[in-house]
């Protein structure tokens, strides 16, 4: 398969008309035509469902769509980081965060980066941390921020200075709201939200002991958006990190750390034995300058 074809493709895909496609591609439609016939003919498989005046996709057109766009998104990537000049930094370096209080510490390295390279660019996604090992594992992200328990076998990391509270979000006119902390004797049986990820719920319920089994999970999520809302509803509290929700409005949800405190860190992860642009090594060179710093100062504090 070549990159141009693939293009052609995912123009196709995203206009859902051959006509239009060929027009924002700039060739004629025959020729777009015969690409994608040859295209399923190289694959052994039928990748369209023509309509009279819309093209579909089949199962295996859709499990295309996803490879390609995370090929042509390498291999754009690729180039840019090759084309970019020899002397100046330039290019953009892909940054994946979890929610949390520990991501305070993207700004400064940001900032301080920037002022000495001033023409490099980022590209920030947020994500939980299956999606961002993902994107790392395909070279589609340099560095991401992990929120513990993660499994960091196959990365390097720096662990970053700020720690996260777990707690409970709850609607700001609950009878909870006005507590400093809650207990999970205070839950009772109320209606929850929690984290869908296996390494969270297996920490909870290594804290919470015997007492984990005894929830009503009502419903989980890959991040905490949506569910802040159904808590601003009324429908139920979401069990979470401070740091995923301290950008929402108080006036309509409050975070009640639990008491006892249970605490985690965040790490600043990258890929073992890859091999990066100049560009990301310099930002790594500067994270790892910041950052161990950082941790000498914590411990010398402590």
């Amino acid at each position: 398969m070549e990159l141009r074809v693939l293009r052609y493709f995912l123009a196709a895909a995203r206009e859902e008309n051959i006509t239009r496609a060929a027009e924002v591609l700039h060739i004629t439609q025959p020729t777009l035509s015969r690409q994608l016939q040859q295209l399923e003919e190289e694959l052994g498989t039928r990748l369209f469902v023509r309509g009279k005046r819309k093209l579909g996709l089949t199962e295996a057109g859709m499990l295309l769509r996803r490879r390609a766009e995370e090929l042509i998104e390498l291999a754009d990537k690729t180039e840019q980081e090759l084309s970019a000049p020899a002397r100046e930094l330039s290019g953009t370096i892909f940054i994946g965060s979890a929610e949390t209080v520990a991501a305070k510490a993207l700004p400064p390295l940001l900032e301080a980066f920037h002022r000495e390279h001033p023409l490099v660019r980022y590209d920030l996604i947020s994500g939980n941390a299956d999606q961002m090992k993902e994107r790392l594992e395909l070279g589609l992200m340099d560095v991401a921020v992990f929120m513990e328990p993660v499994n960091l076998e196959q990365y390097e990391f720096l662990r970053l200075p700020e720690a996260d509270r777990w707690g409970v979000l709850v609607p700001a006119g609950d009878a909870l709201a006005e507590k400093k902390s809650v207990s999970l004797r205070e839950l009772g049986d109320s209606p929850l939200f929690l984290s869908r990820r296996d390494s969270v719920q297996k920490a909870l319920s290594g804290w919470f002991g015997a007492d984990f089994e005894k929830l009503n999970i009502l419903l989980t999520h890959n991040l905490i958006g949506n569910s802040a809302r159904l808590v601003e509803y009324g429908l139920g509290y979401a069990l979470t990190a401070e740091g995923s929700v301290e950008l929402y409005d108080s006036s309509r949800v409050r975070f009640l750390p639990f008491a006892p405190e249970f605490s985690v860190r965040s790490v600043l992860a990258w890929k073992k034995y890859r091999t990066f642009s100049p560009t990301v090594e310099a930002f790594l060179e500067l994270a790892r300058s910041q950052l161990t710093g950082a941790a000498r100062k914590e411990a010398e504090g402590e």
